[in-house]
């Protein structure tokens, strides 16, 4: 491997221009020296362009992954909005052509494979670089660093940790639910099984709902369940290991009433049919359009709480709530804003060659939470 890293050429390539496409681009158009938009079409690609504003500062492309490979030049960047089981073929072509890749995803086996000839070639591999991946993980190595420096690393102490993320409508609606991505992605991840730490003891959710709990949040009273895996992140977080977890987990908002609203769908769900999921996600998405006259919220709220020996005790939480606008959505805008800054940051030259899981340590967090202050993110310090 090399830690030397291969200078940016100043071009950024954004592929994609879905609903999480905010105000990122823009942000790029005023430090990248040029930046291309790809999307389905050329016209399709000038239509996002002219809704963003953007128009004659970026150019429009028609993207086909040939297409893009056959404009990359070394010290490219390529920003990623596609979904994430196109995120490998794109590192792929990437590595090939010496570009860097950035995106908000999690990081697949695929993409991790790709890694270390990446890291070879001097490449940035940004990735869990938006809002939850991507702002959560900031707020959480704040907390734990904070919580390190109030406690100690080598005393025994034990903790409850719970990092929760949801996009609802800003006017609860009967389906209690405002679609930010597409309905079969929102289905696929709930039948992921969710590992978390619950009572000090790993727990497993085949079906993660059926583990939603009550949760407060600034007074509120949210329905929450866990998502995924959590307990790699006990290490991605940097908890020290003479600390015990009591709870750690990683998972969902959702408006209270949730559970109940979406029965029908949970029966389709346990019965598991295939087809029948993907009948179901088309009708979703034409029972429940996001339409331009109706307004999402996200809200995300990381906490930690450590009680350690003698009685000591430190608590902090962060606090994202944000109402979208006639601008943009709020989930557009806590996806791409923060994947901007974490692309800004290639372009500089400060994040090293390899993989980087959005800002990936705690002083660069805490000038990552600067930046988004900055770029427009509000959210309440502890």
């Amino acid at each position: 491997m090399t830690d030397e890293r291969a200078p940016a050429s100043g071009t950024v390539h954004w592929v994609g221009a879905g609903l999480s496409t905010g105000s990122g681009p823009a942000m790029l158009c005023d430090t990248a020296e040029r930046v291309r938009l790809w999307h389905r079409t050329r016209d399709r690609a000038a239509e996002a362009l002219d809704r963003l504003g953007l128009t004659g500062r970026a150019e429009p492309r028609a993207y086909t992954l040939p297409a893009l490979t056959a404009e990359l030049a070394p010290g490219d960047v390529v920003v990623s909005m596609l979904p994430a089981s196109d995120h490998a073929a794109l590192l792929a072509a990437c590595v090939a052509r010496s570009a860097h890749f950035a995106c908000s995803s999690y990081v697949s086996e695929a993409v991790l494979e790709q890694v270390p000839a990446a890291t070879r070639a001097g490449l940035v591999v940004l990735t869990e670089a938006g809002l939850d991946p991507g702002i959560d993980h900031l707020f959480a190595h704040s907390l734990v660093t904070r919580a390190r420096a109030a406690i100690g690393d080598a005393d025994p102490a034990s903790y409850h940790f719970t990092s929760y993320c949801g996009g609802v409508p800003a006017v609860p609606n009967d389906f209690r639910y405002r679609f930010s991505w597409a309905p079969a992605g929102v289905l696929g991840a709930l039948r992921s099984p969710a590992r978390y730490i619950e009572d000090g003891e790993e727990a497993l959710a085949e079906r993660p709902w059926e583990a939603t709990r009550p949760h407060a949040v600034g007074g509120e009273t949210f329905e929450a369940y866990p998502n995924r895996d959590s307990v790699p992140f006990i290490a991605q977080y940097g908890l020290p290991a003479a600390w015990t977890p009591r709870t750690f987990v990683r998972g969902t908002l959702r408006l209270k009433g949730w559970l109940k609203a979406w029965g029908g769908v949970f029966e389709e769900l346990r019965a598991g049919d295939d087809a029948r999921i993907g009948a179901l996600a088309q009708e979703l998405a034409r029972r429940h359009p996001t339409t331009d006259a109706d307004r999402d919220r996200v809200v995300l709220a990381v906490s930690l709480e450590v009680r350690g020996a003698a009685g000591r005790t430190w608590s902090g939480g962060y606090l994202l709530d944000l109402v979208g606008d006639e601008e943009e959505s709020a989930m557009a805008r806590c996806v791409s804003r923060p994947l901007a800054v974490g692309v800004r940051h290639v372009l500089d030259g400060s994040l090293p060659p390899g993989l980087s899981r959005a800002a990936g340590t705690a002083a660069r967090s805490e000038q990552w939470l600067d930046e988004l202050t900055r770029a427009g993110i509000p959210f309440t310090r502890p």
